[in-house]
């Protein structure tokens, strides 16, 4: 097998057998790069003389573990210091942050090599990867598709094989909708079990930094390394960290997975929802116990979502105002109209959008009878799971609606365009851990289904998800349209 197409376990045992050397490891995925880019487009910002570098002090060294060698690329909304970070965004087309994310900081601290900074849809507001300022990025498995969104990038590079492992964020959907279309692992960690400090915020009770990766294992390595309680960062919460590679144990025997009678309904492909209750199966075969459950209130997640995201979007982004940092309007002929213009220049439509309903819902008059209201229904969405997980391990439905739909196909209608995020969102809106797991093909395209589990039991997410693995091969399956 080419190196691109090996695993972080299986480069790392490469790497400590000296069967290769963390340049010519690091310079395989840079051809890779450069033969794709022209295509896919999943890159904003390649660092590759820094790349090098590193690799080459990291053979100087020769020890080899943790990630020590092991590539890496990051969604563009992590701060990187020293290396532009643009949210794909206009506004900050130039912002060159002066320290890093503690999330990627932990990677480099444990050896991993960063390739560069991944596309997106502008401040994460989208699901298609279509909303950067700067190109769109194709889906591997079909050129003329999207990766899904808003870190559509980190998906592709993944399922490309750019880089072994990416780092995205999850503020409705944005790591397991792209993962399902692009055929890869994508996990959404608990609020709090991850810092966002130096993650440039887009709502700040729902972001949360995940990983992308190739199978269950590598996530489960990756995410035992970026967990864990961070000073920086209020939100981040004081609990042990596991290893979370002493849950892949095959054994899911008895387990009680529940799946929600709501996400199979109208709206689901019919081919979609074959190919999860054939996974399902699949679970009973080895021993699960599958019920139907039932969370009554989903249906009033995404529209309680569409309210809450915006306002907290209105207020993080008011910072953006040309004055500290980023795009400024320098033949502005006052203040007032330096602020508008810059923010008017410097935003994208999408984002606009946002800004505008959230500064609406949150308005006097009006933050009662819709922001408030929609804080009301979050809590009885979480009241929901809750409720099911006294009684079940585990909640199995389909990641997306639908596969990946065709670049420009919904980029004129926002409303449909947000329904790619129906079976995401409330996840998020609980706070709870999500991972979503390639289950199938529908057409020649990935299938993803989507675990939830309890808050702070990743650990049965992956358990799930490694045993569903080891009885399947569809995490070996790799993109031939249109990437050779």
């Amino acid at each position: 097998m080419e190196l691109h197409e090996l695993t972080v376990h299986e480069l790392h045992e490469k790497l400590a057998g000296r069967e290769v050397s963390a340049e010519e490891l690091v310079s395989s995925f840079f051809s890779r790069i450069n033969s794709l880019e022209p295509k896919l487009r999943a890159f904003l910002t390649i660092t590759e003389e820094k790349a090098l570098m590193r690799a080459r002090e990291t053979d100087k060294l020769g020890k080899y573990e943790g990630l020590d060698g092991i590539p890496f690329a990051l969604k563009d909304i992590f701060c990187t210091r020293g290396i532009k970070t643009t949210c794909a965004s206009k506004i900050l087309e130039n912002f060159v942050p002066t320290y890093d994310s503690t999330a990627g900081r932990r990677l480099e601290e444990q050896g991993g090599i960063l390739l560069g900074k991944l596309n997106m849809d502008e401040f994460a507001m989208g699901s298609s990867t279509e909303h950067s300022a700067f190109y769109s990025t194709c889906n591997p498995w079909d050129l003329e598709r999207v990766p899904g969104g808003s870190s559509g990038g980190s998906a592709a590079a993944v399922s490309a094989g750019e880089t072994p492992f990416a780092l995205g964020t999850d503020t409705g959907g944005s790591i397991r909708q792209p993962a399902s279309y692009c055929g890869v692992v994508g996990l959404k960690p608990t609020y709090g079990r991850v810092s966002r400090w130096g993650v440039i915020a887009f709502a700040s009770s729902l972001d949360q930094v995940g990983v992308f990766s190739k199978d269950v294992r590598d996530c489960a390595i990756v995410m035992s390394i970026i967990a864990g309680k961070d000073p920086l960062d209020s939100t981040s919460v004081e609990l042990e960290v596991p290893d979370y590679s002493s849950f892949l144990d095959g054994n899911v025997r008895g387990m009680k997975i529940g799946y929600p009678r709501e996400y199979f309904q109208q709206g689901v492909e019919e081919s979609i929802k074959t190919a999860v209750m054939q996974a399902l199966k699949k679970y009973e075969e080895m021993g699960a116990i599958i019920e139907e459950v039932s969370l009554p209130h989903s249906e009033y997640a995404l529209p309680a979502y569409y309210l809450v995201a915006p306002a907290e979007a209105s207020a993080n982004l008011a910072r953006f105002d040309g004055v500290r940092y980023g795009l400024r309007d320098f033949d502005a002929e006052n203040v007032i109209d330096m602020f508008s213009r810059s923010r008017s220049q410097g935003f994208g439509n999408e984002v606009k959008r946002r800004i505008m309903l959230g500064t609406y819902a949150l308005s006097s008059g009006y933050y009662d009878a819709y922001y408030l209201k929609a804080l009301k229904v979050r809590r009885l969405i979480a009241n929901d799971f809750e409720k099911v997980f006294n009684d079940y391990d585990l909640i199995v439905s389909p990641t997306a609606p639908s596969p990946a739909f065709k670049l420009g196909e919904q980029t004129g209608d926002p409303l449909t365009l947000y329904m790619n995020d129906i079976l995401t969102v409330p996840v998020n809106m609980a706070g709870l851990p999500g991972m979503s797991i390639p289950c199938g093909l529908v057409n020649g395209l990935p299938v993803g289904m989507q675990l939830i589990g309890k808050a702070f039991d990743e650990g049965t997410l992956f358990k799930a998800a490694h045993a569903f693995e080891q009885n399947t091969d569809y995490h070996k399956m790799r993109p031939t349209l249109g990437v050779k």
